[in-house]
């Protein structure tokens, strides 16, 4: 990474080669360190690549692979890295393909993810693009990016703000009078998802957008059901390139300290809602603009409701894909890098690829009979010990053979089918955990019971250890496992089933065996609470239990009650986050319910009590 020495090319600043390994451990790991931050290896990758894409620039330091992508791309498309001129005169960073051979020919628009490197991680996917015959340009959206790199953008960041709306149509403009292509899509990742929807809805010359990782609602993405989720928006400032101060205009600062800092939140209300392509469905709607989003169901920085939601809204041609994961793990690595082995694909870039050559070349290449929504079911791949390469013994990690089982549906109402409702009951004798009984066969423990807990202490029922590194390893057959006997009952309340069992709900699983309930949609929590003091947090947590006690996390979500008055006994309904389950026969459904977790804000009053009363029920979605 270079100092603040301003550079005009890369190839000032890269003299270490990219190897074999290096491809492979980006391959396998995708876009993200283990710490959250862009991984070194993904982003030498991308700026390497531009390097060489430079005029003289070195295919010496890249793989054989990557330099023959080099030479075909240079044989077929001019190079071009620029500086774009917004409408207020910021010079946005901007790389070009511009196709040789005569057209006309289409062009993909691709706003860089949020990154302090700007466009540069993603230039795999824009030679890629230029091999299948588009036009290409990928830009950083304003304020984006470290000091001195040739991909980094003036400016302050505007948050996917109505600078950057108009932004997209400068870049547009730019394109129509350059390349004069015959139809325009965009596509991004993340920052750039939610950019490629803004913009589409508010210039009708975009013809397709691919949004991977977005969002739809940026306003319930960062604060819902009364909770702030911290940890996103912190991870999210660390990623820019600066400090706070030197990214953000006053504005925009003064709307990040007021989320950080709370309780007040309409002004961050209206500010998210103005950045939600969900806010503007009538337009994009009116456009007809065909919509490509995929999602993951452990998304840790945009939720997976608010997209499904947004997805909903949308009555053009659409797809919605939902995946194993967290953010931009199962697509990032297939915009960084090639695969590691031959032969392999990355699907969930293959198509998105698939939705651009449909919808602006107008290839008949199946995306025409997709249905509109796609589910991979959790966790239904087959695994079995990764070998160390040295030793070839087993280690503890796993690799998958059999990828996960699939299920697309016409609509997104049509994945639930049918709800089973299940009364929590009260605990047994010396506080031992309550029960999950089916409403039809429930009648003792019903009413008449009351729990409570000790608020303000975490415990080991979390929703995941590191944003996105838990889902990466999910992403990879190797998903979180909890110890129930560890959630420490002093400081959350527990419900179990009784073994489930098939019945009418079977069927054949990708990892054998039959499914005991097939958890299709969006489970929503009732119950009465009180409290001690004036606020209560209930974190929910969702878990499928083997025989062992060991648990896999099915979904979550946190609630916070305030203004309780002394002694009200107040009713709260809730929707936890979307899931595809299958829970194996002999297996327990186990809700668990906290008042502490390290993604969100909490209202807890350490050392207080909260109390949940009777009735209280959970509905499950069936499919």
């Amino acid at each position: 990474m270079p100092d603040d020495t301003t550079h005009t090319t890369f190839s000032s600043f890269l003299t270490e080669a990219v190897t074999e390994a290096d491809v492979a451990h980006v391959a396998a790991h995708g876009l993200w360190a283990p710490d959250g931050t862009v991984d070194p290896d993904a982003a030498r990758i991308g700026q390497t690549l531009a390097a060489a894409m430079e005029p003289g620039g070195r295919t010496d330091l890249l793989t054989d692979e990557l330099a023959e992508l080099v030479g075909q791309v240079r044989g077929i498309a001019l190079p071009l890295v620029t500086a774009i001129e917004a409408d207020d005169g910021i010079a946005l960073s901007a790389f070009t393909l511009r196709q040789l051979a005569p057209g006309p020919h289409p062009l993909v628009v691709l706003p860089a993810g949020w990154s302090p490197f700007g466009w540069a991680p993603f230039m795999y996917a824009y030679l890629t693009l230029a091999l299948k015959g588009y036009h290409v340009i990928a830009y950083t959206p304003r304020g984006l990016g470290l000091k001195g790199l040739p991909s980094t953008s003036e400016g302050f960041i505007d948050v996917a703000g109505p600078n950057d709306w108009a932004d997209g149509s400068a870049v547009v403009d730019y394109a129509v009078e350059r390349f004069g292509p015959t139809a325009i899509g965009f596509l991004g990742e993340s920052y750039g998802s939610g950019i490629s929807q803004l913009v589409a809805a508010h210039d009708e010359r975009v013809a397709a957008v691919v949004a991977l990782s977005t969002w739809g609602d940026l306003a319930t993405a960062l604060y819902d059901n009364g909770v702030r989720h911290i940890a996103a928006v912190n991870a999210l400032l660390a990623l820019t390139g600066g400090t706070v101060e030197e990214k953000f205009d006053a504005r925009n600062r003064a709307i990040l300290a007021e989320f950080l800092n709370g309780p007040d939140m309409d002004r961050v209300v209206a500010w998210g809602k103005l950045r939600a392509p969900r806010s503007y469905l009538a337009q994009t709607n009116d456009h007809g603009t065909p919509t490509f989003f995929s999602h993951t169901w452990h998304e840790s920085l945009f939720p997976a409701n608010q997209v499904v939601e947004t997805f909903e809204g949308l009555t053009v041609p659409k797809r919605l894909n939902m995946w194993i994961g967290d953010h931009a793990v199962p697509e990032g690595r297939g915009l960084i890098a090639p695969p590691a082995r031959p032969g392999d694909v990355n699907l969930p870039i293959q198509e998105a690829y698939a939705w651009l050559d449909h919808h602006l070349k107008g290839e008949r290449n199946g995306v025409e009979d997709w249905p509109a929504v796609s589910n991979q079911v959790m966790f239904t791949y087959r695994t079995v010990p990764l070998r160390d390469p040295e030793t070839g013994r087993p280690t503890a990690e796993r690799e998958i053979v059999d990828p996960a089982l699939r299920e697309g549906r016409a609509s997104w109402s049509e994945v639930t089918t049918g709800t089973e409702r299940l009364v929590l009951t009260g605990g047994g004798a010396g506080g031992a955990d309550g029960g999950l009984v089916a409403a039809e066969g429930a009648g003792v423990g019903e009413t008449g019971w009351e729990r409570s807990f000790i608020a303000g202490v975490d415990t080991a029922a979390t929703a995941m250890d590191r944003i996105m590194e838990t889902g990466r390893k999910e992403w990879a057959g190797n998903p979180k496992t909890y110890d129930t006997r560890k959630i420490d009952r002093t400081h959350a309340l527990v419900w179990t089933s009784e073994p489930l069992t098939a019945g009418g709900a079977g069927r054949a699983g990708g990892a054998g065996g039959a499914a005991a309930r097939r958890i299709r949609g969006i489970p929503v929590l009732r119950l009465t609470v009180r409290s001690s003091t004036h606020s209560v947090s209930l974190f929910a947590h969702l878990f499928d239990v083997a025989e062992d006690e060991t648990a896999r996390i099915i979904t979550h979500e946190p609630l916070n009650v305030d203004d309780l008055g002394p002694g009200e006994a107040r009713e709260v309904e809730w929707r936890l986050q979307a899931a595809a389950y299958d829970l194996a026969e002999g297996h327990r459904l186990m809700l668990v319910i906290d008042s502490k977790d390290p993604l969100y804000g909490d209202v807890s009053v350490v050392w207080t009590q909260t109390v949940v009363v009777a009735p209280a029920r959970l509905e499950l979605p069936l499919g």
